[in-house]
């Protein structure tokens, strides 16, 4: 169980997350859901079609995307967090990687803190901490604008658990215990198609760091390059993988697609309830 603000996410079983960006250059819904009324409605829908959880983006981390400063992105999240803390029954994660926006963010509600950065950034850290909130810790090789150039790794799913078993244990020195800690190996964030699919086939070697793994796949450009399909035409793509995630030890994962990932993890769940009964 995580209390996210005083909204408890049961993780005894796998948990969805639902996607809504509110950037105008996101690489899947960048500008769809741009003002608060939308975004209202779309994160209102993907409650009732069975999200867990809701992630908000004001900052694309799309490959070769550029920053905000923090003035923008706090323009851009705060009204949203606070209108769907209000009207949502489940926690609201905000995605971001900077101080500033955390404190907001949890001044109005927010229930987690999803930073791709794994709280590098100054004065993350203790901002952090200061909010009591859970974190989920990313993996990212080098930063958005660069991350896809030529990424190279020694083995990376050991390099990838050795970074977070890190950024883990500067955590846990912070106050922030693992009990409230969720990683990320970061599908897409300065990996090669190979180096993803590694990280999907063994993503249960992650749950040795004693915390909850998120996977997010969704419409990625990876799943693009097996399949052969534009963003729009990845939808079975991602439930695919959706369902491999979990089956290999995600705790939770991130998509945009929840209606039907909802459905395709309750098959998961039956056939395996009969295979135990």
């Amino acid at each position: 169980m995580l209390d996210c603000g005083g909204k408890v996410l049961d993780l005894s079983a796998p948990r969805v997350m639902g996607i809504l960006n509110v950037t105008p250059d996101s690489f899947s819904d960048g500008g769809d859901f741009f003002c608060v009324d939308a975004a209202l409605r779309r994160a209102e829908a993907m409650v009732a079609e069975g999200a867990d959880l809701i992630d908000i983006g004001g900052e694309s981390t799309r490959p070769g995307s550029a920053g905000v400063d923090a003035g923008e992105e706090l323009r851009r999240v705060v009204p949203v967090v606070e209108a769907l803390a209000r009207r949502l029954p489940v926690p609201i994660s905000i995605d971001t990687s900077k101080p500033d926006v955390m404190r907001a963010a949890a001044d109005v509600g927010a229930g987690m803190i999803n930073d791709v950065c794994a709280l590098q950034a100054a004065g993350a850290l203790a901002a952090a901490a200061e909010t009591g909130l859970p974190v989920c810790l990313m993996h990212m090789l080098g930063e958005p604008r660069t991350m896809q150039h030529d990424p190279v790794y020694a083995d990376v799913v050991s390099d990838v658990a050795a970074f977070l078993a890190a950024r883990i244990a500067v955590c846990e020195e912070a106050g922030i215990p693992r009990a409230r800690l969720i990683i990320d190996p970061g599908f897409g964030f300065g990996k090669s198609l190979t180096h993803n699919l590694c990280l999907l086939a063994r993503l249960d070697d992650l749950r040795s760091l004693g915390a909850p793994i998120l996977a997010g796949l969704s419409r990625k450009s990876s799943l693009g390059a097996v399949v052969g399909r534009p963003v729009e035409g990845r939808l079975a793509a991602s439930l695919t993988a959706a369902v491999l995630a979990v089956q290999n030890g995600a705790a939770i994962v991130r998509v945009h697609d929840v209606a039907q990932t909802v459905d395709a993890l309750r098959i998961l769940a039956a056939v395996s309830a009969a295979r135990q009964g």
